[in-house]
C-alpha cells in the first residue's frame, strides 16, 4: 500500500513494521512527531521521558530485555544522552536498538547548529541518513537488522527538511522478532576490567561495518558523466539531483559512518573533478582528503545554515540563473511573540518593571528576551538558568543577589533543572528561581510531562508536586503566584529578592492554548477613556494595537486575561 507521509511519520511506520515494542523520547523539534506518530500504534509502548538521557537508558533496558527499542531526540538532546550512547557502543545490544537524532541546520527552532555525525564517529556507532520519507521507513527497518547483526546501537540522522517534508512510501506488515535475556556480566557491566575487553570488540566491529558499507545498496553510484562527480547524502542529495540532473555522477551515501573506503576510491577514479556537498561540517570531505584524494566542497559551499537548490546552483554555476521560483511580492516579517493570554507575559512585565537581571532557559518563554519585554539576558541550554544564576550570585554577591532571578519552565525544570536547584540548596547561594508552570511542554507542541499528571496517551499518570519536591530538595521559601495578577507577582518578586536565602516562586497558570482552558470574554477599549499613553503596549500582547492614537483589541485573539487592564491608568479596558 502506498501513502504520502512526513519523514517523521515514515520513521514511526518503520518502527511499527520492524516490530519495535518500546519507544521512549523527549520532545524536541524537529524530532517530536516520530514519537507522536508511534503512539498511534497500540502494539508499541510509548512514553515521554523526563529527558533524553533517561529515554536512551530506558530504551537500552528494553533492548536488554529482548525487545526492539527506540528513542528520538533533536541534536542538542543527543548531548544530554551522550553518556549512555558512548558506553552502549561498548556493551552492544540484545534486541535491536535504534536512536534517531534530528539536526536543525538553519536553527529554525534551536539554540545552535550542530552536526551530529561527529557523535557517530566519536562513539563508533553506525549512522544512516535517509533523504526522503521512503528511505526513512526503509532505513529504520534496515537499522534494526544492522543493530542485531553487528551487536550495536544504530543512529539514524534526520534533518528538518527530511523530517518535515512529505513523499510517497510503501507500507508492509509488522514482524516482531523476540530475543530472550541472558545474564552476561562481562558484556553488560562496564567496570574497567570488562570495558577494556570490550574496546577491541568495538574496533573489530568498525572494520566489519566498513566492509558492509562497501556493498550495502544504500550506498550507491549513479553514473551520468565523467566530468563531475558529487558525493552527498541526506537532503543534499535531493538538492544535487534537482540542480545537476544528469550532468553529474553521484555517489549517494545512505550510511555516513563508517564510510566505504574502496567505494569512494572507485568513484573518485571515474570522474575528472570530485566534489562533496554536505551541510555544516566537512566530515565526508575531510575523510576523503585523508585518503589522499583531491576533492572540493567546503571551499565553495558555506559551513553555516541549511542548503537549498538555489544556494548549490549559485555555488557551482555563478553565471547561470538559479533554479527555483521566487516570490515577487515583499513578505512582511512576522517576528515570534508570546501568544495572547500567555501566562508568562505578566511575570516578565513584573521582572522588567523591577529591573531584574533575568537568566533564562529553553522554552517558549525564551521569547521574554525580545521587545518590548526584553527581559531575559541569557539562555544557554536546558536547565542552565538555575546553575548560571547560582554561579552569577556567588561571584557578584550583594551586587546581584537582590535583583537576579532564574526563570525555567515546568518541563525544563524536570528535564535538567532539579539537579541545579539541588546545587543552590546544597551550596546555599542567595538565589531566587521562578518556575514558569504552564502545565504542559509548550514549545514543542503541548506534550505531557511528569508535572501534568497525564502520560503520552492522555491517561492519568504519576504527577510531581513541584511545591513538595522543591521543599524536599532543601528550599524553605516556596510560594505560588498567578501571573495574571500583577500585584501578586510584584509582591512575591520583591519579597523573595529581599531575603538572604534560596527561594522558589512557582508562577502557575495553564498555557492559554490548551484545549481545556476556559477563557473569559475578550476585552474592549472605551475610546473616550483611552488617552493613547501606550501603557498597555508594554506587555507586547499581539491582541492589542494602536489605531488613530487609541488602543484597540482584536477580539479574535484576546482571551480576557486582564493583564492589560491592570496597566491602564484610565481604566479604559472592560
Amino acid at each position: 500500500m502506498k501513502e504520502l507521509m512526513l519523514g517523521n511519520k515514515a520513521i514511526a511506520r518503520g518502527l511499527y513494521e520492524a516490530g519495535v515494542c518500546f519507544v521512549s523520547s523527549y520532545p524536541g523539534t524537529p524530532s517530536t512527531e516520530i514519537t507522536e506518530e508511534a503512539v498511534k500504534y497500540n502494539e508499541i509502548y510509548c512514553e515521554w521521558a523526563p529527558n533524553e538521557k533517561v529515554a536512551m537508558e530506558s530504551a537500552f533496558g528494553a533492548s536488554l530485555a529482548g525487545r526492539r527499542s527506540f528513542c528520538a531526540q533533536k541534536h542538542v538532546g543527543l548531548n544530554v544522552a551522550a553518556d549512555p550512547l558512548f558506553t552502549m557502543s561498548y556493551t552492544g545490544v540484545n534486541a535491536g536498538l535504534v536512536v534517531v537524532v534530528a539536526d536543525d541546520a538553519g536553527m529554525h527552532s534551536s539554540q545552535n547548529e550542530q552536526d551530529s555525525r561527529h557523535y557517530a564517529r566519536a562513539a563508533k556507532v553506525p549512522m544512516l541518513e535517509p533523504s526522503d520519507s521512503a528511505e526513512a521507513l526503509e532505513f529504520t527497518k534496515l537499522a534494526y537488522e544492522i543493530s542485531e547483526k553487528f551487536d550495536t546501537p544504530v543512529i539514524i540522522k534526520m534533518c528538518t527538511r527530511v523530517a518535515h517534508s512529505q513523499s510517497i512510501v510503501e507500507t508492509s506488515e509488522r514482524v516482531v522478532p523476540i530475543k530472550s535475556y541472558e545474564k552476561n556480566i562481562a558484556k553488560y557491566v562496564m567496570m574497567p576490567g570488562n570495558a577494556k575487553k570490550r574496546h577491541p570488540i568495538v574496533e573489530a566491529r568498525t572494520k566489519a561495518l566498513i566492509e558492509y558499507a562497501e556493498t550495502t545498496p544504500i550506498n550507491r553510484i549513479e553514473f551520468n558523466s565523467d566530468e563531475i562527480g558529487i558525493i552527498t547524502a541526506s537532503t543534499c542529495y535531493q538538492y544535487v539531483k534537482e540542480v545537476f540532473g544528469d550532468e553529474a555522477s553521484i555517489l549517494k551515501l545512505g550510511m555516513t559512518y563508517p564510510l566505504p573506503v574502496e567505494l569512494i576510491k572507485n568513484f573518485a577514479s571515474k570522474v575528472k573533478k570530485l566534489f562533496v556537498v554536505e551541510e555544516l561540517d566537512p566530515i565526508i570531505e575531510n575523510f576523503i582528503k585523508s585518503l589522499g584524494i583531491e576533492v572540493s566542497g567546503s571551499d565553495i559551499l558555506p559551513r553555516i545554515d541549511e542548503f537549498s537548490q538555489n544556494l548549490i546552483a549559485d555555488a557551482f554555476f555563478k553565471n547561470k540563473t538559479s533554479k527555483g521560483v521566487s516570490i515577487e511580492d515583499q513578505i512582511p516579517m512576522r517576528p515570534p511573540v508570546m501568544c495572547a493570554g500567555c501566562p508568562h507575559r505578566g511575570l516578565f512585565y513584573t521582572l522588567k518593571k523591577r529591573k531584574c537581571t533575568v537568566l533564562g532557559d529553553i522554552g517558549c518563554y525564551t521569547l521574554g528576551a525580545v521587545p518590548p519585554l526584553s527581559t531575559i539576558e541569557m539562555t544557554l541550554c536546558m536547565g542552565a538558568s538555575i546553575g548560571a544564576t547560582h554561579g552569577f550570585n556567588k561571584i557578584l554577591g550583594k551586587e546581584s543577589e537582590g535583583k537576579t532571578v532564574a526563570v525555567i519552565g515546568d518541563s525544563t525544570f524536570v528535564h535538567s533543572g532539579m539537579t541545579a536547584l539541588a546545587n543552590v540548596a546544597y551550596n546555599q547561594s542567595n538565589s531566587t528561581v521562578i518556575i514558569l508552570d504552564n502545565s504542559i511542554t509548550g514549545m514543542t507542541g503541548h506534550q505531557q510531562n511528569p508535572t501534568t499528571g497525564y502520560n503520552i496517551k492522555g491517561d492519568p499518570a504519576g504527577k510531581i508536586n513541584l511545591e513538595e519536591l522543591v521543599k524536599a530538595m532543601g528550599i524553605n521559601r516556596v510560594r505560588v503566584v498567578d501571573p495574571y495578577n500583577l500585584k501578586e507577582c510584584e509582591e512575591a518578586v520583591k519579597e523573595e529578592l529581599s531575603v538572604e536565602e534560596p527561594s522558589v516562586i512557582i508562577s502557575r497558570r495553564p498555557c492559554a492554548l490548551l484545549k481545556y482552558v476556559k477563557h473569559k470574554a475578550p476585552l474592549s477599549v472605551d475610546a473616550e477613556k483611552c488617552i493613547g499613553c501606550k501603557s498597555c503596549m508594554k506587555i507586547g500582547c499581539p491582541a492589542i494595537s494602536m489605531k488613530n492614537d487609541k488602543a484597540t483589541v482584536d477580539v479574535t485573539q484576546c482571551v480576557g486575561c486582564g493583564v492589560c487592564a491592570q496597566l491602564c491608568p484610565k481604566k479604559a479596558f472592560s
